[in-house]
């Protein structure tokens, strides 16, 4: 497991082992020491409370101000850019099983295409008060003991608050939105971030999506601001810096985990986007 320098207020492994974890402990103060990437393991969604923060999600810019939520999946690595000294969030942390779950009775809805794609949500003033007795009652139910139907009480709690609020929350998220397969950036990034260990070619993502090399790099150029290639690099290196930092992995068995030929491949190819080697980047803070 990932172990990152972050003093949560109860043992990482138990809140891993948990299908739902539920805390209001989330501030400033908790994420001042954390200067590192951190990966998520599990499905976890903020609710920002007070403040506002800047950071990186797999590696696409957020500015966050409250009140918002920011949903973050498995395997979605976060870089903190800045936190406001009154940053006060709420957070839930879901097991793959409950996720699994509620999507199963909410993936028909129009509007969830695009929350699936949207990892932060602005929300109204006025929203705060439901959410805010919705993380209340949720919390009551992760605290309840010996209650045979805890797991279903709380899948459908989430269903219902979904149905019920979501849906009104977000009405500018019409059919079409939704359905749209998106520009050709959020595309090649998308299979970017599923296929970067294996696939640093970019004439393999021009041939997933049908289009030339050069009219992919063009394009993906002028949306986001980096070329095509640029965005492999970045997901690859992000990767490694996490891997370095977070695990007891040796330099070998990151450059085989990443598909490098060597480790000297790696070494060369890390230092060449960081300016200084594996090694010393793992021995290294703040770069």
């Amino acid at each position: 497991m990932l172990q990152y320098d972050i003093d949560f207020p109860e043992n990482v492994e138990y809140i891993l082992s948990q299908d739902l974890w539920v805390s209001d402990q989330f501030s400033a103060q908790l994420l001042a020491s954390v200067k590192d990437p951190i990966k998520f393991t599990s499905y976890t969604s903020v609710y920002v409370k007070k403040g506002e923060c800047r950071c990186e999600l797999d590696l696409i810019k957020y500015d966050i101000k409250a009140p918002c939520i920011m949903c973050i999946k498995g395997n979605q690595i976060l870089q903190k850019e800045y936190v406001s000294p009154d940053f006060e969030a709420s957070f839930m942390v879901m097991s793959k099983r409950m996720v699994d779950s509620i999507f199963t009775f909410i993936n028909s809805a129009s509007i969830f295409s695009y929350l699936s794609r949207t990892p932060m949500l602005q929300l109204k003033q006025e929203d705060t008060a439901v959410l805010n007795l919705f993380y209340e009652d949720i919390g009551k139910l992760v605290k309840t003991e010996g209650s045979v139907y805890a797991y279903q009480s709380m899948i459908f709690s989430f269903v219902a608050f979904f149905y019920r609020y979501v849906c009104k929350m977000f009405p500018y998220a019409s059919l079409g939105d939704c359905s749209s397969k998106g520009r050709i950036s959020d595309q090649f990034i998308s299979l970017v971030q599923k296929n970067f260990k294996e696939e640093r070619f970019l004439d393999f993502y021009a041939n997933e999506l049908s289009i030339t090399p050069k009219h992919l790099s063009r394009t993906v150029k002028s949306q986001t601001g980096f070329t095509a290639v640029e965005w492999i690099e970045r997901y690859v290196i992000l990767e490694a810096k996490v891997m370095l930092k977070s695990s007891n992995m040796t330099i070998q068995q990151i450059a085989d985990e990443l598909n490098f030929p060597s480790q000297s491949f790696f070494g060369k190819y890390f230092k060449k986007n960081i300016g200084v080697s594996p090694k010393e980047y793992r021995n290294t803070r703040n770069i």
